[in-house]
């Protein structure tokens, strides 16, 4: 992916960052602890959710498919971890009605952030006022206080510019966060995808977040984008509030880092 030549300084200047306990501190707080696997259980989920208030203190939400979003909210009961799910996922293909209907669901089951697919087939091959639809669909469909996350899947785009459009129109029709991709598809995220979705959050001047999700299981990746935020929107930017990392074999390695063991067998997720 091409950048504009500031942006690829960073990415390059990200590349070099290394992990260290305070960095792998921070990111255990803006943790999305994933499990989307076509064999999730009650059982693994519930495991899952234990893993979440960690030894170096909790994540910022658990995610995991919508049948199983009332299983997480019994097991995170009195803690401060939120519950995430996902609609539209991972095709991307469904209707407006499909996921607004779907939405609702998952809010009424006790879910307290959506993240839900930009039709990004749709869109790379020109339809824009269908991915609109959705996208207000969902964002209707959540109501105020409720987080949605736009999966854009930036690894399915052919060039930055059509990228940005996309995390604009996403903006507009009412993202808390971008977000990078479902974990489904490769390649998944990028530092080259993050950093052109972060300059477009700041060019709107809007308070959206980013989520950055796919392929990031080690301590070293989670160090590279956090050093790029902190780049490109400024020390302190990163927060549970506006960056998230959607991932589930990353909280070991970070666990790791800080010299703390798993408390619990690690759930597989992407």
């Amino acid at each position: 992916m091409k950048l504009l030549a500031e942006l690829q300084l960073a990415v390059d200047s990200a590349k070099e960052a290394k992990p260290t306990p305070a960095l792998a501190r921070r990111a255990v707080a803006l943790l999305d602890l994933t499990s989307l696997n076509d064999d999730d259980t009650e059982k693994s989920v519930a495991a899952l959710c234990k893993r979440a208030v960690t030894p170096a203190g909790p994540v910022a939400a658990v995610c995991v498919w919508p049948r199983f979003v009332k299983t997480a909210r019994k097991a995170l009961k009195g803690t401060p971890v939120k519950v995430a799910t996902v609609v539209n996922f991972p095709a991307g293909e469904d209707d407006g009605a499909t996921v607004a209907a779907d939405t609702r669901a998952a809010l009424k089951a006790g879910a307290d952030e959506i993240d839900v697919v930009l039709p990004y087939r749709s869109f790379i091959e020109g339809a824009r006022t269908m991915p609109n639809k959705i996208l207000h669909a969902c964002r209707e469909a959540c109501g105020d206080g409720v987080t949605m996350k736009v999966i854009l899947e930036s690894g399915a785009f052919p060039d930055p510019d059509l990228l940005a459009w996309a995390g604009r129109d996403a903006i507009a029709a009412g993202a808390d966060f971008l977000k990078t991709s479902t974990g489904k598809t490769n390649p998944a995220a990028t530092l080259e995808a993050a950093a052109l979705m972060l300059h477009t959050i700041g060019q709107t001047g809007r308070p959206v977040g980013f989520k950055a999700a796919g392929g990031i299981r080690d301590a070293a990746t989670a160090a590279t984008y956090l050093h790029l935020a902190d780049a490109l929107m400024g020390k302190g930017w990163a927060k549970p509030g506006c960056f998230r990392f959607g991932a589930s074999g990353l909280l070991d390695s970070l666990l790791a880092e800080l010299g703390e063991a798993p408390a619990v067998a690690p759930a597989e997720g992407y």
